[in-house]
């Protein structure tokens, strides 16, 4: 039995590894949620609720992490600062229908980092998920990451 457990784990990352064809694979709605200091909190998506500011992004599997921090860049002019960090979590229910959030990686804007080239498939995204991104200006690039929630 462990055996083939190990092969569905395999074969799950190999298909998170997978390029996808954009021309012929239909994109899903990335329904993302950006907030300034802090991550909103898990309980703010219990219930049927989500916060209000509300960004919809339409998306692949493939997106990396940078990709996403350039398209939310482009509708908000004020995070283009370079040393803007974008924290991201995939936010999704449990069992009990509750809502859990993980964090996936930072991205900062004028400098490349190792999260970079995540993808939403190497983050195990689901669809149906959401993305919440707390968006923090820093002095540098290499300042001391700090959980601010």
């Amino acid at each position: 039995m462990a055996g083939l457990e190990s092969m569905i784990v395999e074969d799950k990352s190999q298909q998170a590894q997978k390029a996808v064809d954009r021309e012929k694979t239909c994109p899903l709605l990335l329904r993302v949620f950006c907030s300034t200091g802090r991550h909103h909190s898990a309980s703010e998506y219990n219930h049927g609720n989500v916060p209000t500011n509300e960004l919809q992004i339409y998306t692949w599997m493939d997106a990396t992490l940078r990709e996403l921090t350039t398209l939310v860049r482009d509708v908000n002019p004020e995070t283009r600062r370079k040393g803007t960090y974008f924290d991201f979590a995939i936010v999704s229910p449990d069992r009990s229908s509750m809502y859990r959030m993980r964090e996936i990686g930072v991205t900062c804007s004028g400098q490349m980092g190792a999260d970079d080239t995540k993808t939403l498939g190497h983050a195990k995204f689901t669809i149906g998920d959401y993305m919440d991104i707390n968006i923090t200006r820093r002095t540098g690039c290499h300042a001391a990451r700090t959980r601010l929630y």
